[in-house]
């Protein structure tokens, strides 16, 4: 099987060996967005991590431009870096966190969470290589389309979309509750 799918893909111009310009911009890029992502979480300066994280999303952004979908990129701007970091600076400013140095961000137990990042990332990491090794998705035949994207998306994902509403309107409803109740004994 995966010698006939190595025999027509080279037939058609496409090897795993010789990557095009596009491939090394996405993993150029990939490796940017994980630079900022680890920097998000390292930073003991809270808004600092909002803005890594910005960076993080906006990387995620060009990724999806990188592979066509389009809609799935402009939605990533609007919703992730226009309403999700928004909201998390929202929350930080409502429970006035420490804008500097934050010493309740640092709970020392760095290496275990560091150990259990590097296992997590390790598993997924093979899981995917393994379902994924002998699979080429063919791009110009409009699989990255707005439409072929919305049909997926509506089909099987509205679901988690509407959970991640409930969560992110709970979590700006606790921050005002918070904000409130340390008011009122301030």
């Amino acid at each position: 099987m995966t010698a006939v799918l190595a025999a027509s893909l080279s037939s058609q111009g496409h090897s795993f060996l010789t990557p095009t310009g596009v491939e090394i911009v996405f993993v150029l890029v990939g490796l940017a967005v994980l630079g900022a992502a680890v920097l998000t979480v390292t930073t003991s300066r809270l808004v600092h991590a909002a803005l890594w994280l910005v960076v993080a999303l906006g990387g995620l952004a060009i990724e999806y431009l990188l592979l066509t979908a389009e809609f799935i990129a402009w939605v990533q701007v609007l919703i992730y870096l226009g309403s999700v970091v928004v909201l998390v600076l929202f929350g930080l400013m409502l429970t006035k966190a420490p804008i500097g140095r934050s010493p309740d961000a640092d709970s020392g137990n760095r290496w275990v969470a560091l150990g259990v990042a590097v296992v997590a990332a390790a598993t997924l990491v093979t899981l995917v290589v393994d379902a994924f090794r002998s699979t080429w998705m063919d791009l110009s035949s409009g699989g990255g389309s707005t439409g072929a994207n919305g049909e997926v998306l509506f089909r099987y994902w509205v679901l988690p979309f509407e959970a991640l509403s409930v969560l992110l309107l709970a979590a700006l409803v606790g921050a005002i509750v918070l904000s409130r109740r340390h008011r009122e004994e301030g």
